[in-house]
């Protein structure tokens, strides 16, 4: 069969509305009852405590790789005690939201995404519709506010752990003080600084949801189709939170100029 742009566009914009629709959906679930509290509660469980390991181990040595690479390079400058700072921006304003969605992304979308793809392919989403339950409601909106909510916390963690990073590093490689590089830490941060590492997260969480969501229930084709949407589920949403990262950035750095 020979590859038609036209169709494929179609296909493209099909699929973009389909998101749309569902995203729509389960932000009027969200505002409306019955609103399913215990289920919230459970995919914060599953997403948020269940991700502490990797977003604790991912902080740590990326605090600690950056702290080497940095002290690397500014020793060239006479700089070494800026490492700190570097650390500390690079940690909150990027690498903390970024790697914690990416990390997330790498396990909750594909887990989304298999288990709502199982539940179409053996059409227990079919009987939840035939005994007047909404699947929206049942199963996407619980999922979009327990990430959105967790990847905050997550995000802040994962900082902390690579400023804990590379505080071990400078102290016990580099030489510097623990209080100088606290010191340095606490005044090279500003309120624009955090405040755009606690934007992110909430962009972060809703693509991770909303795209395994979305690639969960649009399964099709057995379980081989469950595999796929798992695969897409997570490529998709990985690449989305690096373009929206970019857009971000861009954005707030024009609003705060920093």
């Amino acid at each position: 069969m020979s590859f038609s742009p036209v169709l494929y566009t179609k296909r493209i914009l099909a699929s973009v509305q389909e998101y749309s629709l569902l995203s729509a959906r389960a932000f009027r679930s969200l505002a409306t009852p019955p609103i399913y509290w215990g289920d919230i509660f459970t995919q914060m469980d599953s997403i948020g405590f269940g991700s502490l390991p990797i977003v604790i181990l991912t902080g740590f040595f990326t605090g600690c790789v950056l702290a080497l690479q940095s002290a690397s390079a500014l020793q060239q400058f006479g700089a070494v005690s800026k490492t700190a700072s570097l650390v500390s921006l690079s940690m909150v304003k990027e690498l903390g939201p970024v790697l914690t969605g990416l990390m997330v992304s790498g396990r909750n979308a594909s887990g989304i995404a298999s288990e709502l793809g199982s539940m179409k392919v053996t059409e227990q989403i079919d009987a939840m519709r035939a005994l007047g339950t909404d699947p929206v409601r049942k199963l996407v909106a619980p999922r979009i506010f327990a990430t959105v909510f967790m990847l905050e916390f997550l995000s802040i963690l994962s900082a902390f752990m690579g400023i804990i990073g590379g505080w071990i590093v400078s102290v016990g490689l580099l030489g510097l003080k623990s209080s100088f590089y606290f010191h340095e830490t606490y005044f090279s941060l500003y309120f624009a600084d955090v405040w755009q590492g606690l934007t992110k997260p909430v962009f972060f969480g809703y693509i991770i949801a909303s795209v395994g969501c979305y690639f969960g229930i649009t399964t099709s084709g057995g379980t081989q189709g469950v595999g796929k949407s798992t695969t897409r589920a997570v490529v998709m949403s990985s690449v989305m939170i690096i373009i929206v990262d970019f857009l971000l950035t861009k954005l707030l750095i024009g609003i705060f100029g920093r």
